[in-house]
C-alpha cells in the first residue's frame, strides 16, 4: 500500500483546487496534510478533511481553525496529548499514545470531497491501519471517516452503523468508536458537546486500557 505523499496529484480536482489557494494565499500550507503523531500510537483519530483556515493553512490535521478546540482540550485532558491547545505545526504539542489523520488528506472545495477522492485517498488511511495491533481503538470523527475506516477494512456500511457512541468491532481485535464531527457547527449546534464527546474518548481511554 502507498505511503503518505506531501506532492500527491492524484485528484485532478482537488489538486487544482490546491494550486488556487496557493495562489490567494501564498503562506498557506495548502498541500496534503500528513498525519500527526506517533505511528505505533495506540489510538488513532481519523477526521474528514483539512479546513480552509485550519490544518490547511498550518498543515497539522484539526490546528488553526474552531475545529481542534474541543479536539485537543479532550485529548490533554485524557492524557493523549502534553497541552490541551494546538496552534501551528512547530508549536511544539506532542501527542502521547495517539495519532490524529483525515479520510481525504487535500482540502477539498466546500469542505465536500467527491466519492471517487475519497475513495483514492482512501489507499494512505489503509496503509495506517495496516500498523494498527489487536486493541488498538480507531475513533472516528464524522460518518465520512466512519466509512472511509469501514472501506479500509472492506466492511459492509449496513453491518457498521454509525451512531455517535457507537462502538464496533473491527478485525483483528481492533475496535471502531463514532463521534459527531466536532466541527463549529455541531459545537456551536450543540449536537456535539463537551460531555458528550469526553464520555467517547472516555471509553476510548478504557478499551485501551483493557
Amino acid at each position: 500500500m502507498p505511503k503518505f505523499n506531501h506532492d500527491c496529484l492524484a485528484c485532478p480536482r482537488l489538486a487544482s483546487h490546491l494550486s488556487n489557494v496557493r495562489d490567494m494565499y501564498p503562506r498557506y500550507y495548502a498541500r496534503p496534510v500528513p498525519p500527526f503523531g506517533d505511528p505505533k500510537a495506540r489510538l488513532l483519530v481519523v477526521g474528514l478533511a483539512p479546513g480552509m483556515h485550519g490544518a490547511n493553512r498550518t498543515g497539522r490535521p484539526f490546528t488553526g481553525d474552531h475545529a481542534g478546540i474541543l479536539l485537543y482540550e479532550t485529548l490533554h485532558r485524557h492524557g493523549f496529548a502534553d497541552r490541551p491547545v494546538s496552534v501551528s505545526a512547530n508549536d511544539g504539542l506532542a501527542l502521547i499514545n495517539c495519532r490524529i489523520t483525515n479520510a481525504v488528506k487535500c482540502l477539498p472545495p466546500g469542505n465536500k470531497p467527491l466519492p471517487a477522492e475519497i475513495a483514492t485517498c482512501n489507499l494512505y488511511l489503509q496503509t495506517e491501519l495496516q500498523g494498527l495491533k489487536p486493541g488498538n481503538v480507531v475513533l472516528a470523527l464524522g460518518t465520512v471517516a466512519h466509512e472511509a475506516v469501514l472501506r479500509s477494512f472492506k466492511l459492509k456500511r449496513k453491518e457498521y452503523s454509525f451512531a455517535h457512541g457507537a462502538h464496533h468491532r473491527l478485525p483483528e481485535g481492533m475496535h471502531l468508536l463514532d463521534s459527531y464531527h466536532c466541527s463549529r457547527y455541531n459545537t456551536q449546534t450543540k449536537r456535539l458537546t463537551a460531555a458528550m464527546f469526553d464520555n467517547v474518548m472516555r471509553q476510548a481511554k478504557d478499551l485501551l486500557a483493557n
